[in-house]
């Protein structure tokens, strides 16, 4: 591994009532313990395990498919190839092979590949923010299924699209190939035009669990 001096933390914040899945219970987090009555602080926290920043694992859209306590941890770490699709990609707009193309060269097997949509940035309760995200399709999650890649991440609520017929075929084609999938995650304009970094996401190991929170860290 490189010697690396920078580093990024691209975790969206978890707290209560946070945003998350428009049809999740809300995240509730209260004190089970307070300093004032118990000379320490201990918290309680209820949420859905895709919220915020979270892997998904085949077993999300594969009742056969591993959890995520069974992927090998070293998968959750590697090279990976930023794709800026800042200012270019539109709300409800699919991302398709050909906004791959110019990092086609990069994209090799056991890479991650990190799509910067500029959607962490909106992270709120605005309908725009919760429906109208911009997706992966399922031709571009074939091609990157195809180069063999490890991951994917993207900063949106999902890796697949809110309206009907955008969300599964992404799911499907990358979960089907054990590739875990890297959502709701943060990008520093100074971590894109960089172009790659070298990235670590270990989600909880919550074993049978479809998904878990992940604390994603790029370094340079």
């Amino acid at each position: 591994m490189a010697p690396y001096t920078n580093f990024y933390d691209l975790s969206q914040p978890v707290y209560d009532h946070c945003p998350g899945w428009p049809t999740y219970e809300p995240t509730l987090v209260r004190y089970e313990a307070s300093y004032e009555t118990d000379r320490f602080n201990a918290e309680q926290i209820r949420l859905n395990a895709h919220t915020g920043t979270h892997l998904d694992a085949p077993f999300h859209f594969f009742p056969q498919g591993r959890t995520i306590d069974q992927l090998d941890v070293s998968l959750f770490q590697g090279d990976a190839v930023i794709v800026d699709l800042r200012g270019t990609i539109q709300p409800r707009q699919g991302i398709e092979t050909a906004h791959l193309a110019p990092c086609a060269d990069r994209i090799r097997p056991g890479s991650i590949v990190l799509f910067a949509t500029g959607w962490g940035d909106k992270r709120s309760f605005d309908d725009v923010y919760q429906h109208d995200w911009p997706y992966l399709t399922g031709s571009a999650a074939e091609w990157l299924k195809a180069r063999g890649v490890k991951g994917v991440g993207i900063d949106t609520l999902s890796m697949g699209g809110w309206y009907e017929g955008t969300g599964r075929p992404c799911h499907e084609a990358l979960l089907s190939g054990g590739i875990w999938i890297l959502e709701e995650l943060h990008f520093p304009d100074e971590l894109v035009e960089r172009g790659g970094c070298y990235l670590m996401a270990f989600p909880l190991r919550l074993a049978g669990f479809s998904g878990a929170p992940a604390r994603a860290v790029a370094a340079v």
